[in-house]
């Protein structure tokens, strides 16, 4: 079976892990350190928490948006549980907009209708690694005095109008480093606070709701509760893998480029024809090869091709059923038919096995099976 995802993991992750595992272990060790000061030199990002999650870090971006019961958030119905966890833990409504089927991303012109006396914050989420339509978001955001928090989970490394990086935008960002992401800590993540203020808040919330890491840092000489808060930070065992992977940072990009253009190469002709829709990326945002999709004409499609590739050793995959559409979203008051674009592009996508391990002869191997599927079906 070709793996959907496999992480790529060197003598170096071993390396850095191992000689972790033999000094300090908790959190804001040395390796932490590390991390911060690498993103800091190669994309540019400051203000940077690793957290135990990206959902975690998505649980203290509500809690520094004091966003409360009654509250509305405003974000898109095409993502991961995680993004309305975050709020609807504290007591508020997801107001869920519909998409860009070019992208999947929230549809930015739609967002306005939605906000109301209550609305607290936008979510955008940028999926496949594309970063959502930002300068119109942020606009709206600073017109209704609205909190912007980027679930940039699928996006390091993708930059906005050729300069933003994915998460820095906004005015809190959040990372994943989920081992199906493109850089891991087997289960981890990253938030990032623009308001120098907010981080101090930020760190102490993630500090169990103490001031530890002043003390640390030897600022005081003693620590105590200062605020509710929980242990988010996550141990310098990952950090070390975590920096691993970013010391790699360009071979694991340039891998996963690899695989992202073959198939889009691939594939022109097949989009020419009408048989499938290949991913769009817009002129304001780069990609970071996070995912390969595509949209093929219906859901029995896509059924039938999942099928068909999975006999054949490929590990091809679905993406999100539509949080409005869950148990969950319908308890909330939302029903099928709420969000007919979502559904319906939902219903058509499929994702292909895309990591930095694959092998040309591999890739090819998709691709011949997929046009094996295509060549002879009708048009999207």
């Amino acid at each position: 079976m070709i793996l959907f995802n496999q992480c790529s993991i060197t003598d170096l992750e071993e390396k850095y892990m191992l000689d972790a595992l033999h000094h300090k272990q908790c959190g804001d060790g040395s390796y932490t350190k590390k991390v911060y000061q690498l993103y800091e030199e190669k994309l540019g990002i400051k203000n940077m928490l690793l957290t135990t999650s990206c959902s975690t870090a998505l649980d203290m971006t509500a809690i520094l948006a004091d966003i409360k019961e009654g509250d509305e958030v405003i974000l898109p119905s095409y993502t991961f549980v995680s993004t309305a966890n975050a709020f609807v833990l504290r007591g508020a409504k997801p107001v869920f907009c519909e998409i860009d089927p070019r992208t999947m991303n929230i549809d930015a012109d739609k967002i306005e209708a939605l906000i109301t006396d209550r609305t607290k914050a936008i979510y955008p989420v940028h999926y496949a690694g594309v970063i959502c339509d930002m300068d119109k978001i942020i606009a709206l955001a600073k017109r209704y005095h609205l909190t912007v928090i980027e679930d940039a989970a699928q996006a390091v490394g993708s930059v906005y109008q050729g300069k933003y990086p994915a998460g820095t935008i906004g005015d809190m960002g959040c990372f994943s480093y989920h081992e199906t992401k493109n850089y891991t800590m087997g289960e981890g993540g990253a938030l990032i606070v623009k308001d120098p203020e907010l981080l101090k808040k930020a760190e102490i919330i993630r500090e169990k709701g103490t001031d530890r890491s002043k003390f640390i840092r030897g600022e005081i000489d003693k620590y105590s509760w200062q605020t509710a808060g929980s242990s988010y930070l996550p141990s310098d065992i990952l950090a070390a893998l975590l920096l691993a992977q970013t010391e790699r940072f360009d071979e694991i990009m340039e891998k996963r480029m690899h695989v992202w253009n073959a198939y889009h190469e691939a594939f022109a002709d097949l989009e020419a024809d009408g048989k499938l829709i290949r991913p769009y990326i817009p002129s304001y945002s780069t990609h970071n090869a996070h995912l390969y999709y595509f949209f093929v004409k219906n859901a029995a499609t896509r059924n039938e091709m999942l099928d068909y590739l999975k006999q054949n050793g490929i590990g091809a995959v679905f993406h999100y059923i539509p949080l409005h559409t869950s148990p969950m979203g319908e308890r909330l008051g939302y029903h099928k038919g709420d969000l007919p674009l979502t559904e319906e592009y939902a219903a058509r996508l499929i994702r292909l096995p895309l990591h930095a391990n694959l092998t040309d002869g591999e890739i090819e191997y998709i691709i011949d099976k997929v046009k094996a599927v295509l060549d002879h079906d009708q048009t999207v």
